[in-house]
């Protein structure tokens, strides 16, 4: 028996909800940022090759080069090490 007030979405609205995944993602990232900014906190982002730092005052400045990206392979198994805090 059905709760009241329950919706239920088609496949076709499913699927139209999580192709919005990645613009909601990357909205919430990019909020994120400019919160830390503005909260005065230094930022730390890769850029290209770069590891880059970014402070509130708009000061950028590039502190080492990130390692190239690992590509995977679907179904391909990855070690992943925890770093702490």
């Amino acid at each position: 028996m059905a709760e009241t007030g329950t919706k239920v979405l088609s496949e076709e609205a499913i699927q139209n909800l999580e192709a919005q995944i990645p613009d909601i993602a990357a909205g919430a990232t990019h909020a994120a940022f400019i919160r830390a900014l503005a909260s005065g906190h230094t930022v730390v982002k890769v850029e290209g090759t770069h590891i880059v730092e970014s402070k509130a005052d708009g000061s950028v400045r590039v502190v080492g080069e990130a390692k190239p990206r690992h590509k995977v392979t679907v179904g391909e198994v990855l070690k992943v090490r925890r770093v702490s805090a």
